[in-house]
């Protein structure tokens, strides 16, 4: 039988390099200088044109089936918010995570370890920013290791945010870049959840070296839910990806080549139905990931037979996403996937149905300077 290697995108030699050690002045919490040496996408180092700025980057389905590492979409509702301030106190182009809080505290204050910290960096570092000292509050609202995106959505708003109080002087391109930076040293370099979280919608990721970026338009006037069942159990990405075969046989690829194919057309046309049979067709990851998470396969049955069009992982999981055209027989669907995680995995799981988020990271207040 023939086979195919299978690996994700490798990760490019990142152009940051850890400084020693944090200025006395923050002995508790954690800093980071931008280093001249990085190079930057702008020819003048830009002025902040804001005190202060407030940002949002939503929750993001990544893979979407048979779109292993490029095909991902943003859902609408649920994400976490940044507020980055110029701060006199902080030393001129360093930048200091002050607080963390939401759904969880016991992320690191350093921005080197910390997702959206690193975005932070990578955005500033692009810029050019050397005479302004920033500082970061980080609020989640998503949970850790849930499949919809957590880190990316930190990554996001946190990207967004620099590039608002320095006059956006950055595409969504550059901001994606900046955003696989934290991906990278999180869960792998892959942009199936930072793309469609900084630019909503739909996102097909053509290639990664040089970043190519394909927006895929729902049309406006056809109805598409997200049916999002969480159970209380973590599946860090890393360990989820770690569960993939090297190698798959030739049928497979061809499977889901097929089925990633007409996911595309689907979206385009505002198929929901063909969207679900192709989202429910893969044949290379979520059979080695359902099996890790209790219940899934169950939970995916349930929602089947409950009306579903489709249902599948989201991300790397525990998440289960479905879809349908209906926000009431999404509700429907929810509680039969939420009894399926409990009867069959044992495990308490919340449901929630949600609109495709069009907008992607944004900008929600701000304070003039």
């Amino acid at each position: 039988m023939a086979t195919l290697s299978f690996q994700s995108p490798t990760k490019p030699i990142s152009y940051f390099q850890p400084k020693s050690k944090p200025s006395p002045l923050f002995a508790k919490v954690s800093i980071f200088r931008c280093r001249a040496t990085v190079q930057t996408l702008v020819a003048v180092e830009p002025e902040p044109i804001y005190t202060s700025v407030k940002t949002f980057a939503p929750a993001t389905v990544a893979n979407l089936g048979p779109g292993f590492d490029f095909l991902g979409c943003a859902v609408d509702g649920l994400g976490d918010h940044v507020t980055l301030r110029v701060d006199p106190s902080v030393r001129a182009g360093e930048i200091l995570i002050s607080e963390i809080t939401g759904t969880t505290t016991k992320l690191s204050t350093n921005p080197l370890r910390n997702c959206a910290g690193i975005a932070a960096i990578a955005t500033m570092k692009m810029l050019g920013i050397r005479s302004v000292g920033l500082s970061l509050d980080l609020h989640k609202g998503l949970p850790l290791g849930s499949g919809l995106g957590s880190s990316a959505a930190s990554a996001a708003a946190a990207a967004v945010a620099v590039n608002e109080i320095f006059g956006k002087k950055l595409g969504n391109d550059e901001l994606v870049l900046a955003g696989l930076e934290s991906e990278a040293k999180v869960s792998g370099y892959h942009a199936d959840n930072i793309a469609p979280a900084i630019m909503g919608g739909f996102v097909l990721i053509r290639n990664y070296e040089p970043l190519d970026l394909k927006p895929l338009k729902f049309p406006v006037d056809k109805e598409l839910y997200f049916v999002l069942v969480t159970p209380e159990f973590e599946a860090p990405t890393k360990k989820m990806r770690a569960a993939l075969p090297t190698e798959i046989p030739m049928v497979h690829h061809v499977w889901n080549s097929s089925q990633a194919a007409a996911l595309v057309a689907a979206v385009l046309e505002g198929d929901a139905v063909m969207l679900g049979k192709a989202l429910s067709s893969d044949k290379v990851v979520e059979p080695k990931r359902a099996p890790l998470i209790p219940g899934m396969e169950a939970v995916k049955k349930a929602a089947l037979e409950a009306g579903a069009f489709g249902c599948t992982i989201s991300g790397a999981g525990p998440t289960a996403v479905a879809v349908i055209d209906s926000e009431k027989k999404g509700g429907v669907i929810g509680e039969k996937m939420v009894e399926a995680f409990w009867n069959v995995g044992h495990l308490k799981s919340v449901a929630s149905v949600k609109k495709l988020d069009k907008i992607g990271a944004r900008l929600v207040s701000s304070i003039s300077r």
